[in-house]
């Protein structure tokens, strides 16, 4: 039986953003400009929550300070959040609703499928979409009205498979990956498996299958150890992962688990308790990271949300900065894309966002592993 997700926190979803509104129009009301529209579309309720509501948080943080000290041109700003629950007519719908609200940019999407359904519509309406974690390959390269704040799957990917081959000593891996976001896993399969088989290793299994409650983790555990593999890949979510690496311990207490960024969030740990010890992940975000601008930022996140950002959180924060920035750096007859890309780079939270020409950012990674419940960097 699956644990009960976010039950409560779809009232929390929209208790906060309309909080935020209230606070916006009660300020607005003694500034006689509207406010700027952002929007922003995640996963706000079901599986991959986690994940969008700590992009929608961090994206709200963003607007709250800058608001405090006085908005982007005298003008205050109001996020309007969309939820897109991981479905692509829903997304689709909810990219139109942001569209008729007239947002100047949306922060989001937050996985590489939902992109892979709303860039052609964003595209048409010559919409800004910045995304605080999506990295499939498939958006790379391409000049249209997408940016991200993060590299491709690629740097991801490699760095993973070098440090299983070289450093777990890793030459058998067998791999699951999720369908539900097909966009993402299947790039990151593709660039791990050219890299793993490159240094010398095979994938002498990979089986796919849908995220959902009725998913069978026995059986996919049985069948990713059946061939005796040094190590187990998990491609997926947070809480899929957290629930297969259950299932792989039962029946394997050495073998080597490792999974992806997507999965590396609070709430792996939490679910997934002494299943996950061990586990390499490459990530966005060095939660021991002591510098002043990321201290001060976790420290609001904090103070704001009553818990922790985690990587989703912090790449929305930095993602709707580079929005903000973008906006006050804006010239007449200038778009929005052409004012961030012409400016380049930008200070995050805990590093510098580079983008280049086409809008594909490149930003620190690093290795890390779950030791005594936390994500500890490797190096």
């Amino acid at each position: 039986m699956l644990p009960k997700l976010f039950s409560g926190d779809k009232h929390l979803c929209f208790g906060t953003l309309l909080v935020a509104l209230v606070i916006s129009s009660l300020v607005v009301a003694c500034n006689s400009r509207e406010p700027i529209r952002l929007g922003f579309i995640g996963g706000l309720s079901g599986r991959v929550a986690d994940l969008g509501i700590g992009g929608r948080d961090g994206a709200l943080l963003a607007i709250e300070l800058r608001n405090a000290s006085g908005g982007v041109g005298g003008r205050l700003l109001a996020l309007i959040a969309e939820d897109d629950q991981q479905d692509a007519d829903i997304a689709r719908q909810a990219v139109s609703k942001l569209i008729d609200n007239k947002v100047v940019a949306t922060i989001g999407p937050m996985t590489s499928a939902m992109a892979a359904a709303t860039v052609p519509l964003a595209n048409r309406a010559q919409l800004l979409m910045l995304s605080p974690t999506v990295t499939t390959t498939d958006l790379a390269g391409i000049d249209d009205h997408f940016l991200r704040v993060i590299d491709s799957t690629t740097e991801y990917a490699h760095k993973s498979a070098n440090y299983h081959f070289s450093v777990q000593g890793s030459r058998r891996i067998t791999v699951a990956y999720d369908l539900r976001n097909q966009a993402y896993t299947e790039s990151w399969l593709k660039d791990y498996r050219k890299g793993f088989e490159a240094a010398g290793g095979a994938l002498v299994e990979v089986v796919p299958f849908s995220s959902s409650d009725d998913a069978n983790f026995s059986v996919l555990a049985q069948r990713l150890l059946q061939p005796r593999p040094d190590g187990v890949l998990i491609l997926a979510n947070s809480v899929d992962t957290a629930m297969l690496a259950q299932q792989v311990r039962k029946r394997d207490a050495v073998v080597h688990i490792n999974a992806c960024e997507w999965s590396a969030t609070e709430r792996l740990i939490e679910l997934g308790g002494k299943a996950v010890e061990g586990v390499v992940i490459a990530q966005f975000i060095d939660r021991e990271n002591q510098q002043a601008s990321y201290m001060t930022f976790r420290k609001a996140y904090l103070a704001r949300f009553k818990r922790e950002p985690g990587f989703a959180g912090l790449l929305a924060f930095d993602a709707t900065n580079v929005v903000l920035d973008g906006l006050a750096a804006q010239a007449s007859g200038q778009t929005l894309k052409q004012a961030i890309l012409a400016r380049r780079e930008f200070s995050g939270a805990q590093s510098r966002v580079r983008f280049d020409a086409y809008g594909d950012a490149i930003r620190d990674t690093y290795l890390t592993t779950v030791r005594h419940g936390a994500f500890v960097r490797l190096h």
